[in-house]
């Protein structure tokens, strides 16, 4: 077990995907989807192999934490393909930045709308831990489907805040690795960053805890990703917070 010290938390926020719920993979499959329809087009076209999207590599490495057009524009980034950013409003089959994003988006509500989304019970029990230690908890997520994903998987009610990207758009905040939704969150929290814990899965959310001056981040290491995470800045890195064990006075 890793400890988990109470008296340097006075609350905990924690990203959504692969943290609070297992829709990591249903991302990783839209993505790949999403990408790889465009990869194969545009192979045909210009006579190269097709390449097709990395639903670990790629998506840990480029996607995973940001949100979506800044993930789709750093993996075309990292095939040197150069793409028009377009607009929030172009249309799935726009070959642009934009229109990759928002195919990706479309592919993944058709996912969800097809299966149920289920919270980690290892999560679950970690938060209500903590609140029956008076520590208020709040969720932030790069996706525009938070708030939903919450309540389809049973546990919105655990959460003092939630801070999507749909609100973080609204607001006009930056994406993971800048630290601006996780101070949000935080501020709605009323607790100062250096009192609030981070719990993240991926390099880009370990990153902005970090570099937020937040007090105690963990990284969640579900893939294969410990050292990486702990490279990062993760002050603790666990499989699962089940592996957390609280200590210190309430």
């Amino acid at each position: 077990m890793t400890r988990f010290p109470l008296d340097r938390v006075g609350a905990v926020l924690l990203d959504l995907d692969g943290v609070v719920t297992d829709t990591e993979s249903t991302h990783a499959a839209a993505w790949k989807l999403a990408f790889d329809d465009f990869l194969e087009h545009r192979a045909r076209l210009i006579g190269e192999p097709f390449v097709p999207f990395d639903r670990d590599a790629d998506y840990r490495r480029h996607v995973d934490g940001r949100p979506r057009y800044d993930g789709a524009a750093a993996f075309l980034a990292s095939r040197g393909i150069a793409l028009p950013h377009g607009a929030p409003d172009d249309p799935p089959d726009r070959r642009s930045v934009c229109g990759i994003a928002n195919h990706k988006d479309a592919v993944l509500r058709d996912l969800l709308g097809a299966a149920a989304v289920r919270a980690f019970p290892g999560t679950v029990a970690f938060v209500r831990a903590l609140r029956a230690r008076g520590r208020p908890a709040g969720v932030f997520s790069a996706s525009r489907h938070c708030d939903e994903m919450l309540r389809a998987a049973g546990v919105r009610e655990l959460f003092d805040v939630v801070v999507g990207g749909a609100e973080a758009d609204r607001l006009g905040l930056p994406g993971k690795p800048d630290p601006a939704v996780l101070l949000e969150a935080a501020r709605r929290l009323a607790v100062p960053p250096a009192r609030v814990a981070v719990i993240e899965d991926a390099i880009a959310g370990v990153s902005a805890g970090r570099r937020g001056g937040f007090g105690l981040v963990v990284g969640v290491d579900r893939g294969g990703d410990g050292k990486r995470l702990a490279d990062a800045g993760a002050d603790l890195v666990v499989a699962d917070l089940s592996a957390l064990r609280i200590v210190g006075e309430p």
